[in-house]
């Protein structure tokens, strides 16, 4: 069954680690005030062609060469700060939803202490492991990939972020399979409590015979967040009888709090495609259903959410430092975005932004903390200047706003009662 019927629907796409700059306590995170995702791969990469974001006014939010600012804009722009603490994930997508951090998720300079080492092994009746030590990605797999291959010994690694993270090879020759890897970290995530609450602990598994060719497998990549201390926007939107759909890793960062609907993609092309499907009413949402229920079923199936992670900006390109592999999957999105745009009625509404940034000029592999940009577009809505916001919880209210969902009571701490305001 597609969604046929008239609807009014929110496109929250986050195109992960795009940062517009720094923010003002960027060096309290070991970052410096001229990290700067957008305006960094503009000055550096070979080429950037954007036609799309250019119209929506991605121009106007800060001072590029290659994408002009428009005297009319398609569509509202601005640029968020983050007031939670941290510059991960996690943090950014649950402020989105209402979640302030008021202490950040624990992070390892050193690795993860012998204690916790010592119980995963008993845990899981691993002999000994790998690693143990802030690393890139794709450099770990370099160093010790050959000898995870040799004795199939867990590769642990973590870095400036709040990760425990698993890396296997897996493949017919492989003496680890997905279901075992993926039980490493369910028991990782066990573990990991208390002070040692890592935002996410992930499974890497990758592929290849040599370091020079090993390569991580995205598609089955997983994410083992830590549950929302309190119901978030998802959750408003859930028990309101609407519609929430999780496109790519959203279902990994709420732990399938508040969705009614997931597709797990393994790819930004893939992200975009299925999200282009849903906006013109050829998915068959059913199929997508958590719950085995058709949109029917649903007292509010008229209102939905669709929340959207485009990871491999980050995961590909931010960490690996690759400026021009960065600017083509900017280039990617860009493309898909003019069909998206067309496929928007009046009742629909596209926010486009990040969670944190990740510049790739940066020093090291990690985050860098930025203010994210936000760019709305529906069909009715007049272009405006949205200036800076307070906090990304912005976009949660504007979403209960645009969707009829908004209400009086407050609910402690959440930002959607107490710090933000509308963008419509």
């Amino acid at each position: 069954m597609s969604a046929t019927h008239p609807a009014k629907r929110v496109f929250v796409v986050v195109i992960d680690a795009w940062g517009v700059g720094a923010l003002p306590d960027a060096p309290e995170y070991g970052d410096s005030l001229d990290a700067n995702t957008m305006g960094n791969i503009d000055r550096h990469a070979d080429s950037l062609n954007l036609p799309n974001l250019e119209k929506l006014g991605v121009g106007n939010i800060l001072p590029l060469s290659r994408i002009k600012p428009q005297d009319a804009p398609l569509g509202s722009y601005g640029k968020m700060s983050e007031f939670s603490r941290g510059k991960d994930t996690t943090t950014g997508h649950w402020e989105m939803a209402g979640i302030y951090l008021e202490t950040p998720f624990p992070t390892y300079p050193d690795g993860f202490p012998p204690d916790i080492i010592e119980r995963f092994q008993q845990e899981t009746g691993i002999t000994a492991i790998l690693g143990n030590k802030p690393a890139s990605g794709t450099e770990i797999l370099k160093e010790l990939g050959e000898e995870h291959l040799r004795t199939g010994h867990p590769i642990i690694y973590t870095s400036a972020d709040s990760v425990f993270q698993i890396a296997a090879h897996i493949g017919p020759e492989s003496k680890i399979d997905l279901k075992t890897l993926y039980f490493w970290c369910e028991k990782a995530r066990e573990i990991l409590d208390g002070p040692h609450k890592v935002s996410r602990v992930i499974a890497r598994p990758f592929e290849g015979q040599t370091p020079d060719n090993f390569k991580r497998v995205g598609k089955d990549r997983r994410d083992y967040a830590v549950l929302p201390p309190e119901a978030t926007l998802l959750n408003r939107i859930k028990t309101a009888g609407g519609v929430v759909l999780g496109v790519g890793k959203i279902e990994d960062i709420f732990c399938f709090s508040g969705l009614t609907h997931s597709i797990h993609t393994g790819s930004n092309p893939e992200g975009i495609a299925v999200t282009q499907k849903i906006a013109e009413g050829q998915q068959d949402l059913d199929a997508l259903s958590l719950e085995n229920k058709s949109l029917s079923e649903f007292s509010q199936a008229d209102k939905q959410f669709i929340f959207v992670n485009l990871v491999e900006t980050d995961s590909n390109y931010g960490h690996r430092r690759d400026v021009n592999g960065y600017a083509r999957a900017l280039e990617q999105f860009d493309a898909g975005l003019g069909d998206l745009i067309n496929a928007m009625t009046d009742d629909d509404l596209l926010m486009i932004s990040a969670d944190h940034g990740c510049d790739p000029t940066a020093p090291g592999s990690d985050h860098t903390r930025e203010y994210v940009p936000i760019l709305m577009y529906s069909p009715k809505l007049p272009a405006r200047n949205l200036g800076i916001r307070e906090s990304f919880a912005d976009i949660g209210k504007t979403t209960l706003a645009w969707l009829n969902l908004e209400s009086p009571e407050q609910r402690g701490r959440n930002m959607l009662e107490t710090r933000e305001s509308a963008l419509v």
